[in-house]
């Protein structure tokens, strides 16, 4: 192995025990044992930091990622989890020089993946033509046969692909897998830039890194023209939170401003697509589909899917929507296609393939079915309409001959009997790449993502993209599922590269763009993240006041005590454990309507709800009844009120907000005008009153507007009927009054709403009233107007 610091020998420290496998591609060192010269710079920085220096850096790397809330979804059985974003904290790094080729050979792959398309779903000559087995596209589980002559609007049936890249032992790049469907990865690139920003923040301005923001902003500025004249919306379609790669679609969302939906959000109308928004329904234009599919539409693709809307495929046909990429596309991600693009490449584009891909025989065919029997100990073997990549080595594929699973029958035997169904693919034996492990550079096993977008001037390439690390050497363990990591990807050159922004410089002058329309769920979602939220802030106060008292009870009789606790059993918030399960699950549910709305939320928003809950499921466990509960809650009140104060000053005040603190106000009003129908009735023990004023956080407020004694009056005119004070009731009424009449009017009509009218009668009633009006029974029926309200609200905007 050549020194690459021969004039510093402490430089030598980096590599001292970095030892590539025999025969094994590396990133770091070149087949000689020489260093690549682009990884250098790297070297040299890591070589001039002491280990504890190095794990500073990583930890702001990591850090950062746990700010932002960068997560994906772990599957275990029938079972999920949210797990960190497992970062490889050395980036894998490509000189530019070798880049420009390997891009070349992605545009001229993308290409021939989108004259297959329009065949297979056209004239189909490739089959004619013999180029391609028929039985590879009927038997394709993706294959959608409604989609036969469906023409997209665009022109064109692919806009984002992903490749997967890897190193041949002999140095060269291959493609080991086509994304065609919905390829995910791209957001996640984003976010291990920003990371490894952090980590390297000395070495990254100076090491001429290729910035990702021109390709996101040539990619966006296409899409947004692709809506033509029209102007609908354009969105991205998500299967919805609970699937592996949602923090991504909520991100890419978010970062490029595009509307983030589900299926429940949109509906069919007279061939168009429309999206149920605040303000009725609206075009849309353009959908960046990610999910597969066969789920998007029910009605003609899959009966049994819950994820689709009924009727997408019909808005394709009538050419109102441009949908990327087209449905059906998912054919060509089978793997035994890949041994017949090289024939299609010459028939379709005149040319040899730029970059080849991994060497593949169909066993459909006597003479390849023969070669793969002959070399079966350099082969993988494994279902021919398979979409996993050929190191995806499970169960039901034979690798050198032989079945992970020895309960398999003899392989040539599975060979012969099935060879229609397999393809024999040449092992892979991935190229490795430095990883920092217990503070030292080991060579890892590796593959490389990379992406391609259509934009006006025709496809162009990420510089760079995302790697999955092996957590060993088996090259099998790449996926996160299996605890593999990700690292980010430098293309570096030798001249500075220019700072880029997703923005840009727009042409002509300037305008203020306003919001997008709120989608209903969306709507619905911050709506109860409001109300959740304050519906937690109002339990943990009644719990406080139940908790404080508790230490002063001693065994002896304080009705004031039995009655906090029969108010608090009485909503289902047993006193059997000092925080009860329902309060938890309260912010739980908020948390849960916040994951819904990702791409509206911001991160610090998202960071302190997360926390919020996280500190309450800590304390919980940790806490004994009595002070020690209370002061445990005090702290909760602070938190949570933080998260108010957060979202109050940052969040911009679109429908979004104005839904969010209309369901806080409501809840507010509907939990004061409870606990005044109770703590304020005729015979309520003593120390109710005061109670009720300590849950309202109004006591220091009661003592400088009334100088009598706290009585039953000054207590329902504070609480319930001061304008000034922003915890009662007529204060929310007049919070919900003022947000509701900011929303967008879904009619023309001068006339009120069903909405404004019950709003404006709610606090009519209360500004003519006095406290002597409001009885029990009056309180009652404030609390339920109020939700009357919410019912109202949900039928006028989410219904």
């Amino acid at each position: 192995m050549v020194d690459p610091g021969a004039a510093a020998p402490a430089r030598k420290a980096p590599l001292e025990h970095y030892q590539p496998p025999k025969g094994v591609a590396d990133e770091l060192l070149r087949r000689d044992g020489s260093l690549r010269p682009a990884w250098k710079p790297m070297i040299d920085h890591l070589a001039g930091r002491d280990p504890g220096q190095v794990a500073q850096d990583f930890a702001r790397g990591d850090l950062y990622l746990q700010d932002a809330g960068v997560y994906y979804r772990q599957y275990t059985g029938d079972e999920s989890a949210m797990r960190n974003w497992p970062l490889s904290h050395i980036p894998v790094i490509i000189a530019e020089s070798e880049w420009r080729d390997l891009a070349a050979g992605i545009e001229q792959r993308a290409e021939l993946l989108e004259r297959t398309m329009a065949d297979l779903y056209g004239p189909a000559d490739l089959v004619k033509r013999g180029l391609l087995p028929p039985q590879l596209v009927a038997r394709n589980p993706e294959w959608l046969n409604p989609m036969v002559g469906v023409k997209p609007r665009s022109g064109h049936y692919l806009h984002f692909l992903a490749f997967e890249i890897g190193r041949s032992p002999d140095g060269s790049w291959l493609v080991l897998g086509d994304r065609t469907q919905a390829p995910s990865g791209s957001g996640f690139a984003l976010e291990n830039r920003m990371a490894t920003l952090r980590v390297f923040h000395e070495l990254y301005p100076e090491a001429n890194v290729q910035r990702l923001a021109g390709f996101f902003r040539s990619f966006r500025d296409r899409l947004t023209q692709l809506r033509g004249t029209e102007q609908g919306q354009v969105a991205i379609l998500t299967p919805g939170q609970h699937t592996d790669t949602y923090f991504e679609h909520a991100y890419i969302a978010r970062y490029l401003g595009f509307l983030l939906l589900e299926s429940e959000d949109l509906v069919t109308v007279d061939g168009r697509l429309m999206v149920r928004t605040i303000s009725g329904l609206e075009p849309v234009s353009v959908l960046w589909r990610r999910l597969d599919s066969r789920f998007a539409d029910p009605l003609e693709l899959d009966e049994t899917s819950a994820l689709g809307t009924p009727g997408m495929v019909s808005t394709l046909r009538s050419g109102s929507v441009t949908m990327l990429n087209c449905l059906g596309s998912g054919v060509l991600e089978a793997r035994a296609l890949m041994a017949f693009l090289p024939r299609i490449s010459e028939a379709l584009l005149g040319e040899r393939l730029k970059l080849p891909n991994i060497a593949t025989w169909w066993c459909g065919q006597a003479k390849e079915r023969a070669y793969v029997r002959d070399n079966l100990e350099r082969m993988m073997i494994g279902p021919a309409l398979s979409t996993d990549l050929p190191f995806d080595y499970d169960s039901t594929t034979a690798l050198g001959g032989r079945f992970r699973d020895n309960a398999r029958g003899p392989v040539l035997d599975w060979l012969e009997k099935n060879g229609d169904s397999l393809v024999g693919q040449e092992a892979v034996t991935l190229s490795t790449t430095p990883a920092m492990i217990d503070g030292q550079l080991v060579p890892r096993p590796m593959v490389v993502r990379v992406f391609a977008a259509r934009t006006r001037d025709g496809w162009t390439v990420m510089p760079g993209g995302y790697a999955r690390i092996g957590r060993n050497g088996d090259p099998t363990a790449l996926a996160m599922q299996s605890g593999g990591s990700v690292a980010d990807v430098w293309i570096v050159g030798d001249r500075p590269v220019a700072p880029d922004t997703l923005s840009g410089q727009q042409p002509g002058p300037f305008v203020r763009r306003m919001p997008g329309r709120l989608p209903a769920r969306a709507a619905d979602n911050l709506f109860w993240l409001g109300r959740y939220v304050e519906r937690a802030d109002f339990t943990a106060r009644t719990l406080r006041a139940y908790h404080l008292r508790l230490e002063d009870h001693s065994g002896t009789p304080m009705p004031v005590f039995d009655q906090l606790g029969r108010f608090l059993e009485g909503r289902g918030l047993y006193l059997s454990h000092p925080m009860p399960e329902l309060f938890l699950t309260l912010l739980e549910n908020a948390r849960g309507c916040a994951s819904k709305v990702r791409d509206r939320f911001s991160d610090d928003g998202w960071y302190a709800l997360d926390e919020l809950e996280a500190a309450a499921r800590a304390l919980a466990g940790a806490v004994e009844p009595g002070d020690a509960t209370g002061r445990a809650l005090s702290q909760l009140l602070r938190k949570l009120a933080g998260f108010a104060g957060l979202v109050n000053d940052n969040m911009f005040r679109f429908s979004g907000w104005r839904f969010m603190s209309m369901g806080r106000a409501l809840e507010r009003g509907v939990q004061i005008s409870d606990l005044l129908a109770v703590f304020s009735a005729e015979g309520a023990p003593q120390g109710s009153l005061d109670a009720a004023l300590e849950i309202g956080d109004s006591v220091m407020t009661h003592r400088r507007r009334y100088s009598v004694e706290t009585n039953r009056t000054t207590v329902v005119d504070l609480l319930a009927l001061d304008p000034e004070n922003p915890r009662s009731v007529i204060y929310q009424a007049g919070v919900l009054r003022d947000q509701q009449a900011k929303l967008p009017r879904r009619s023309k009509s001068s006339q009120l709403s069903v909405v404004g009218r019950r709003i404006l009668r709610v606090h009519t009633d209360l500004s003519v009233a006095t406290p002597e009006d409001l009885s029990n029974a009056a309180l009652a029926k404030l609390a339920d107007d109020l939700q009357a309200v919410s019912d109202a609200i949900h039928n006028e905007y989410m219904g």
